[in-house]
């Protein structure tokens, strides 16, 4: 019974970086989705560029997927707990860039429907929140290569 349960977390833990990453990017895309839709009503153009913003937070699924694909060939009993915490961890920190991404996002839409010359500038925020993803992505691709026990 109890390698059931090292083997679930494990499993989990293999897992956890695509589905948090897909939760955070559902909820970020959703909110600077949103945005996008009321601006429509308040600008003359540029239509593509703020819902093409709203697709930004969507980039932490890929990530998790990744991650995901990295960890799957390590599985054993040995590397169960290594596999849960870096998969939830790295799952977490996908979770909540992909959600204030969205936020960043939403505001950058919001001052670019007023004063559409600061475009570049209103998304550099969500760039640098982008930056968080790809620290952790990297850090859980490079951590789970290194687990005592691991194939990989």
């Amino acid at each position: 019974m109890e390698i059931f349960f090292v083997s679930l977390l494990g499993w989990a833990g293999v897992f956890l970086p695509t589905a948090l990453g897909a939760i955070g990017s559902i909820l970020g895309c959703a909110r600077a989705g949103m945005a996008a839709s009321g601006a429509l009503l308040d600008v003359d153009g540029g239509y593509g560029r703020l819902v093409g913003v709203s697709a930004l937070p969507s980039s932490q699924t890929i990530y998790g997927i990744v991650v995901t694909m990295q960890m799957n060939g390590q599985f054993s009993d040995a590397t169960a707990a290594g596999l849960f915490s870096i998969g939830l961890l790295v799952g977490l920190a996908l979770l909540f860039s992909a959600m204030y991404q969205g936020s960043c996002c939403a505001s950058a839409i919001n001052t670019t429907k007023s004063k559409p010359e600061v475009f570049g500038l209103a998304i550099a925020p969500a760039a640098i929140v982008e930056g968080f993803a790809v620290f952790a992505f990297i850090f859980a691709l490079i951590v789970s290569g290194g687990i005592p026990g691991s194939a990989g």
